[in-house]
């Protein structure tokens, strides 16, 4: 019964990321990658302050690991960026496929960061991944393909956060963690949307799809943290792997995006190696 309710929420996350990202599509052509992340990052703060207040969790808000808070949402700024970038510009089940690769490199970046010691199963664990990222990428046909290149480095920012928000938990809740990541998201959002005087405003258009992404971009995360204190990653991390054939029908159908059979290759070596790695965490 406990891991069907983890199931549930893991359901509940793969339809906020999938939201997400047809939100993000949507008004990709309106605004750029910061004044999405400036606004979406509003949006999300005020959730976190107004279900912290109800639910008496503000107190837990304080400056103590701040440093650690602030190198955190650099590396989940970056990488969230890079996503809403490559978004428009490569098919759906692409973009996915690389972000399913952040459990990799947290595999390899863990030993630096965490002194977690690197084995010869996760080498070889990470080989294959990055095997299969090589099929999805197929440099030699696509070239360096700036989308391509975008959706890959996104992952590695990914992993960074995942990094120092495990980290985080060992002494940080969850509202205080959510705290500074869009409180920080919005000070960041608002210095690199600023530079240069001219920050978008939402209109009609733009400010429903960009309350769906703040909404859905913070019940991902709180769905996946639920989920995650039910059951084992092991058990949990599978279901998730069905965000990547829900989002490539879902750019068939309403984007018109080719089935590339290369990609569907390559994201089942990315998902075995990722599976490979929950299974010798256990």
């Amino acid at each position: 019964m406990t891991h069907n309710r983890a199931a549930l929420w893991m359901i509940g996350a793969i339809v906020s990321f999938t939201s997400m990202a047809v939100a993000g599509r949507a008004i990709s052509g309106h605004l750029d990658t910061f004044e999405i992340m400036l606004y979406r990052s509003i949006v999300s703060f005020l959730i976190v302050i107004t279900v912290a207040k109800l639910a008496g969790t503000h107190r837990d808000i304080n400056f103590k690991y701040f440093r650690l808070h602030f190198i955190r949402n650099i590396f989940h700024f970056i990488g969230q960026n890079l996503w809403f970038f490559a978004l428009p510009m490569i098919p759906l089940a692409q973009l996915f496929a690389f972000e399913f690769t952040s459990p990799i490199w947290v595999l390899l970046l863990a030993p630096i960061f965490l002194g977690e010691a690197i084995t010869q199963q996760k080498l070889a664990i990470a080989a294959l991944g990055f095997v299969g990222v090589l099929i999805v990428a197929r440099p030699e046909i696509n070239g360096l393909d700036i989308g391509i290149v975008a959706a890959a480095a996104s992952a590695i920012g990914f992993a960074g956060a995942a990094i120092l928000t495990r980290k985080l938990t060992v002494h940080n809740s969850l509202t205080k963690i959510l705290f500074f990541l869009t409180g920080l998201q919005i000070l960041f959002g608002l210095i690199c949307a600023g530079y240069d005087g001219n920050i978008a405003i939402p209109n009609s258009v733009t400010l429903p799809w960009l309350i769906l992404i703040g909404v859905a971009g913070l019940a991902a995360h709180f769905c996946m943290t639920k989920s995650l204190t039910l059951a084992p990653a092991s058990v949990v991390m599978p279901v998730d792997f069905i965000r990547l054939p829900l989002i490539a029908v879902i750019g068939v159908i309403f984007y018109g995006e080719e089935v590339d059979i290369y990609v569907f290759m390559g994201a089942i070596l990315i998902l075995a190696a990722n599976y490979l790695n929950l299974k010798q965490r256990r």
